[in-house]
């Protein structure tokens, strides 16, 4: 693959520290969630962000499917969840994600269809394929 672009971002001190991207437009403290056993509070964490950039990568991947299809879908809006739980496997960690898809206007059957091309498109859904359990949900 010849890359159009790369994100980088420095991350020190994992789960508890902090991340900037290089060029400053991300910058972040890092909190562990209480539910695992962090102190919470002000911060994100890796799954927030990852929650955020898969979300942004299927909904334009939805309204690019969309408008090849002459659909008009630009009021889509994505919810996605990231879930991480215990891998029964290993004893590790592991992750999931629910994609909420709403697109007002769009009935069901075209909407379970575009969600369905947009999946085949995204770049987060090819990268996580086989490796993330992912549901993907149409929201009426």
């Amino acid at each position: 693959m010849e890359a159009l672009y790369t994100a980088t971002a420095t991350v020190v001190g994992g789960r508890s520290g902090s991340v900037e991207s290089s060029d400053g437009t991300l910058k972040h403290d890092l909190r562990m969630p209480k539910e695992l056993g962090g102190p919470g509070g002000q911060g994100t964490n890796p799954e927030q962000l990852f929650a955020a950039g898969y979300g942004a990568c299927f909904e334009s991947a939805l309204t690019n499917v969309a408008r090849k299809e002459g659909i008009k879908a630009d009021n889509a809006v994505v919810t996605s969840h990231v879930n991480i739980g215990k891998d029964p496997a290993d004893g590790g960690f592991q992750l999931s994600v629910q994609l909420d898809i709403k697109v007002p206007g769009v009935e069901e059957r075209v909407l379970q269809d575009l969600i369905q091309k947009a999946h085949n498109f995204c770049p987060y859904s090819k990268a996580i394929r086989g490796n993330i359990e992912v549901k993907l949900n149409a929201v009426m």
